[in-house]
Order: C-alpha cells, then sequence, then structure tokens
C-alpha cells in the first residue's frame, strides 16, 4: 500500500463539515468563523480555506451579513444542472441492472460501515425523501483478486433497508437485498467525472493521496420510478473501466449519437 502523504488542516477540516452537510446538521446556517476557529483550534485562514473548498463544490453559500448556510433544494437542482451541462455527461443505464449484480457478485466486499442517519438535503433530494427522514447509510470497499477496486457510500431509505445491516451487506449486493425485500427494481442514471483521492479513502484503495478516481453517482429506482438507492461510488481506474457502443442518429450531417448498449468491467 502505498504511504498516505501528510493531510493539510484546512482539509481535515473540509472532510468534517462536508460529512455533516450531508447528514444534514447545520439546517439553520454553519458556525461562524470565530467558532470553527475555537472548535479546531486553527487561525482564521484555515477555517476560510476549508470553507473555500465546500463554497467550491456547491455545498454552501456564503453571503456578507448573512453568515454561511447550505445550498438549499433549490440551489442544489440549480447547481446539478449546471454541473450536468458542463462538467459530466449522463446516461440512461439500459439493461446494465445484471451486470451491476454480476459484477458485485465477482469480487469481494468489506463493510466499513452501517449507520441509520437522518437524510440531509443532498440525500433527501436524490432518493425524493423529506430532509431528515430515515435512511441507512453503508460504507463499503469492493477488491478484485488483484487488491481494492472500489469504495463505496450507498443511501438507502430506511422503510427499505429494515431486513438488511452489515452482516447481510458483507454476504450479498444491496440489489439482490432489496429485490429480496421486495423491491422490483426498474433501472439506474448515473454520472460518471473524476475526483482525487483523500486521506479517507486513499488507504482502502490501496492509492496515494492525490490519485485519481473514477467518481460515480447512480440512482437505482424500482418500477414505479421510486428512487431506491443513491450510490456514491470511487473507483481504481487502473482496476475498473466502462465501455459504451454508440450508434448514429439520424444522416450523416445531423452528427447525433446514442448509446445501445453499456457494460463496466473490471480488472
Amino acid at each position: 500500500m502505498a504511504d498516505a502523504l501528510p493531510l493539510p488542516k484546512y482539509h481535515q477540516i473540509y472532510l468534517v463539515l462536508r460529512e455533516q452537510l450531508h447528514e444534514g446538521r447545520f439546517a439553520a446556517g454553519l458556525p461562524g468563523e470565530l467558532a470553527l476557529m475555537r472548535q479546531f483550534g486553527v487561525a482564521r485562514v484555515t477555517v476560510r480555506r476549508a470553507l473555500q473548498e465546500l463554497a467550491g463544490e456547491g455545498l454552501i453559500a456564503r453571503e456578507r451579513g448573512r453568515g454561511t448556510r447550505p445550498i438549499t433544494d433549490a440551489d442544489a437542482a440549480a447547481r446539478q444542472t449546471r454541473a450536468a451541462a458542463a462538467r459530466t455527461k449522463t446516461a440512461q443505464l439500459t439493461g446494465l441492472l445484471e451486470n451491476l449484480v454480476s459484477t458485485s457478485l465477482n469480487t469481494t466486499v468489506r463493510v466499513l460501515e452501517v449507520s441509520r442517519i437522518a437524510a440531509g438535503s443532498d440525500v433527501a433530494q436524490a432518493l425524493a425523501l423529506p430532509q431528515g427522514a430515515d435512511v441507512q447509510k453503508a460504507v463499503r470497499v469492493r477488491s478484485t483478486r488483484e487488491g481494492p477496486l472500489s469504495h463505496i457510500t450507498t443511501f438507502v431509505p430506511g422503510d427499505l433497508a429494515r431486513h438488511f445491516g452489515k452482516r447481510e451487506l458483507a454476504k450479498k449486493p444491496i440489489l439482490v437485498l432489496l429485490e429480496e425485500s421486495g423491491v422490483r427494481v426498474g433501472g439506474a442514471r448515473q454520472t460518471i467525472s473524476a475526483r482525487l483521492a483523500d486521506a479517507q479513502v486513499a488507504p482502502h484503495l490501496g492509492v496515494a493521496v492525490g490519485s485519481a478516481l473514477l467518481a460515480v453517482r447512480r440512482l437505482i429506482h424500482d418500477e414505479d420510478g421510486r428512487p431506491v438507492q443513491w450510490l456514491h461510488g470511487l473507483y481504481r481506474p487502473d482496476r475498473y473501466e466502462y465501455q459504451m457502443q454508440l450508434s448514429r442518429v439520424g444522416d450523416i450531417a445531423a452528427k447525433v449519437w446514442v448509446s445501445r448498449a453499456m457494460s463496466a468491467q473490471f480488472h
């Protein structure tokens, strides 16, 4: 395993605040800079750098005279629309669910965390739940015979996760567990982008801090269109790839292409 580089203090604070934001702890607004300085025992410039990182990801809005607040659902929707247009390509995954389950069955999994949390704004919006609703959060690392493949965080509505916990998640893919609970999986939509490995994820994937990873966000829905799982995945690009087959629509001047098939492969 590669040695992890020292993590700057501002990034440690950023990671803590990011997790708390996802869990909905700052509905009334974030603490002020002075309060954060006292909480973490750091200088103002360190706190400001951490807040800049959060603002840069679109997680918070900083307004003069009004303090710092989490991005609202309306803000998040607009941000996601801009991000989809500017940085990611979104694909409807037709016929890929069987491939996802097959991939899961041909790897091993280590469960790092299973907990019940109150859905923050991002999680609630993705799963079409009220903010604060009961959600199961699970963090797992999948591996092939060559070593770690992916670091996966999933969110499932609490009523659908009643019948499985850490023991079951260590044995079966979530899609299988959902179907055993009566869910009829209908399809999925996902975005693929890139992200650098931080000090929390890097050791689990056997890479150095700052290494490039594939970042996948996948929303699974049932046959009625209800969201049943939201997944945040970080994959080693040397061990995982997506393949897409494209076909032309219209005449040659149109230059429009659509996907006909998509598969995920690991090495």
